[in-house]
């Protein structure tokens, strides 16, 4: 069993192991801060860019995922679809799929969980993923036979990312594991065969 937490805009090994491999989402964990439940990486020309959705109260300990109230008192929201429509508009798939994601930046969600969700089942449908999520809002104690990807210092991870073309390739080298959706914008429905065929887990 491979255990995930909720993650903000996940990352190509996230999905690829959400696909292809017995999954759980863990809702009943705690929040940990700076870590992919709030932050995703995607590549602009001035190379990769970690956003950050803001949350009241990150500092507080053992607070519960399902708890974590999103911030608007800053514009983040704006800050990312402005990161998203530079680092994206040249790319081939962006006209297709803006307006799936352009509202992820203009409404407004209370919780974080709700959000994650909700977004990675528009991201799974824009791949043409047919996959039913298998959650658990109770806290899950993993064994020694799961893979535990909840940790924010993980254990060396043995998924090898498949090269693509990305949109700033003639400049700088493959970055790879990034937020699927630079996967998505550069392969468009394909990257699911990228995913589902090519990666290595």
């Amino acid at each position: 069993m491979v255990i995930l937490p909720s993650a903000y805009m996940p990352s190509v090994e996230y999905v690829a192991r959400l696909l292809r491999e017995e999954s759980v989402i863990d809702l009943g964990e705690n929040f940990i801060k700076r870590s992919e439940r709030n932050r995703a990486s995607i590549l602009t020309a001035n190379g990769v860019m970690q956003l950050s959705v803001h949350v009241e109260n990150a500092n507080r300990p053992r607070q519960k995922m399902r708890d974590v109230k999103i911030d608007y008192s800053k514009r983040w929201q704006h800050q990312h679809w402005v990161s998203i429509l530079s680092a994206y508009k040249s790319s081939p798939y962006f006209d297709y799929f803006a307006h799936e994601i352009e509202p992820f930046y203009k409404r407004e969600w209370r919780y974080l969980v709700d959000y994650n969700m909700e977004y990675l089942e528009v991201l799974l449908r824009l791949l043409g993923a047919s996959k039913s999520l298998n959650i658990s809002d109770q806290y899950i104690m993993a064994t020694e036979s799961d893979l535990d990807l909840r940790p924010k210092q993980k254990k060396d991870s043995t998924f090898v990312a498949e090269p693509y073309f990305q949109v700033f390739s003639e400049r700088m080298p493959f970055q790879p594991n990034l937020s699927i959706l630079d996967l998505l914008m550069c392969e468009g429905r394909s990257a699911i065969d990228g995913i589902l065929m090519c990666c290595q887990l």
